[in-house]
């Protein structure tokens, strides 16, 4: 495996207004797109904001799923981020899609853990790679 992770960055407009904002709604379709993922489940926290909106975040072994409402103009945005290479997390993105029934969607896939790409040794990228500054005011680990 090339990467640690896949991160998909998913807008959707055009969304169920009452769907978008029931919590009881994001947390059941947090745990189904989980499941379609076949990620381990470890628990899903939702706050409902005044006067509407919903925050969601699905905290998975494999990172996290997350869920942020605006009701009141039919938009979501939903991060997939998985781990691993044998987890799909278009499967999640594509659930949640259809489940919030949107009608317009971008997604953004980014490759997390590039590290096919880097000078990298020991866990730590060279000096003579741009853009490293000297943290050693920060102590050493």
């Amino acid at each position: 495996m090339d990467t640690l992770g896949r991160h998909l960055i998913l807008e959707a407009w055009g969304c169920c207004k009452e769907i978008v904002d029931s919590v009881d709604a994001i947390k059941s379709i947090l745990i189904k797109a989980t499941e379609s993922t076949h990620a381990t489940l470890v628990d899903v926290v939702c706050h409902r904001f005044s006067p509407y909106g919903v925050t969601g975040v699905a905290i998975l072994a494999e990172s996290h799923i997350s869920v942020h409402t605006w009701p009141e103009h039919g938009y979501a945005a939903v991060d997939v981020f998985l781990c691993g290479d044998t987890i799909n997390p278009q499967n999640a993105a594509s659930f949640i899609t259809q489940a919030f029934h949107a009608q317009e969607t971008s997604l953004m896939v980014l490759e997390r853990g590039d590290f096919s790409s880097k000078n990298i040794r020991n866990g730590i990228p060279t000096k003579e790679k741009a853009g490293i500054v000297d943290s050693s005011e920060y102590g050493y680990c």
